[in-house]
């Protein structure tokens, strides 16, 4: 994941309206680069499987409307990275 660190926070920075990376909650980033990594390098994995776990991870460890943001900004990403898979989650 680290060898791709630039290329990650620029997709997910161009997903973030009236934000920049650095200002959103610790966990919140992280999971953006897990996810938005696991997007890039392991096709095998489905991209509802992706958000999906990311999102119940941001509901349980970050703040109230971390699920929907997270949701929101990997569906953006999604569709960027496979958009022949990429689907409304």
């Amino acid at each position: 994941m680290a060898e791709h660190a630039e290329e990650i926070d620029r997709v997910i920075a161009g997903h973030l309206s009236g934000w920049a990376l650095t200002r959103l909650p610790v966990v919140d980033r992280q999971l953006l680069r897990l996810a938005t990594y696991e997007l890039l390098a392991c096709p095998e994995v489905p991209v509802a499987v992706v958000i999906d776990e990311a999102v119940e991870l941001a509901k349980g460890y970050s703040t109230e409307e971390s699920g929907s943001f997270v949701n929101g900004v990997l569906s953006a990403v999604a569709l960027e990275l496979r958009p022949g898979q990429a689907s409304a989650s």
